[in-house]
């Protein structure tokens, strides 16, 4: 395959991530969401004459539109509620706790698939080493960074957290940052290891979101800041 596809997929990689932060609409939203998924697709499968290259495309493939499967629930749910699509207008709809918290589940799943939280983490070890080395590097600096991104804006959609979901996210943080670190230390591919360490730090992000929302829920605006802009300084800092 020529070099010019891997930029012509490059950019339209980069459109869709513009795209999924700038979307302020959440039709908008999961067509950049798309885009960014397919257009990384089709960059780690760039040698696809090699088997495990082919594999860890499909792998991604099929957990990327799981995951995406979940965010259309949870989008096309608010939308029903509010009957509208702008993100203004599925904000603070009154909604039920348990309606929040299966929402909330929703939103974490999606988003946690791309961001890569144990044990949503699979296809991450194997698209890494499969991608060009510049394609890894944008993966792991910024698409998976999406994922964060988006469950920001899914608590910011449903408001006041059940007390709950911070511990739910300090469990997966620790989960993700111990393991992530362990599978990296016995990787002897680098850019398998770096995936692995792509893990833990996402694991890392994940426990400041939890100090966040217990904050929030607790009536702690201290500690709800401290937490989401340690969450914010990890992504700058990973990426």
């Amino acid at each position: 395959r020529s070099t010019a596809s891997t930029f012509f997929f490059l950019n339209l990689l980069l459109v869709g991530m513009v795209g999924v932060i700038v979307a302020r609409d959440l039709v908008v939203f999961l067509l950049a969401w798309e885009l960014m998924s397919v257009a990384a697709f089709f960059l780690v499968v760039f040698e696809d004459e090699k088997p495990e290259v082919r594999q860890a495309g499909w792998t991604y493939l099929v957990a990327t539109h799981l995951g995406t499967a979940f965010l259309l629930a949870f989008f096309l749910i608010l939308s029903a509620k509010s009957g509208q699509t702008d993100f203004l207008s599925i904000q603070g709809l009154g909604l039920t706790e348990y309606a929040k918290g299966g929402l909330f589940l929703l939103a974490l799943i999606g988003f946690g698939t791309k961001a890569g939280f144990l044990p949503l983490h699979v296809w991450l070890p194997e698209a890494h080493p499969a991608a060009p080395s510049h394609v890894s590097a944008l993966m792991s600096g910024v698409m998976i960074k999406t994922g964060i991104y988006g469950l920001l804006r899914a608590i910011q959609i449903l408001g006041v957290p059940a007390g709950w979901w911070s511990g739910l996210l300090l469990a997966i943080g620790l989960t993700s940052g111990l393991l992530g670190i362990l599978q990296a230390t016995v990787q002897h591919d680098l850019k398998r290891l770096l995936a692995y360490s792509s893990v833990e730090n996402i694991g890392i992000i994940a426990l400041g979101l939890g100090v966040g929302l217990y904050g929030m829920n607790s009536g702690l605006p201290i500690t709800a800041v401290l937490g989401f802009a340690g969450a914010l300084f990890h992504v700058l800092n990973h990426a």
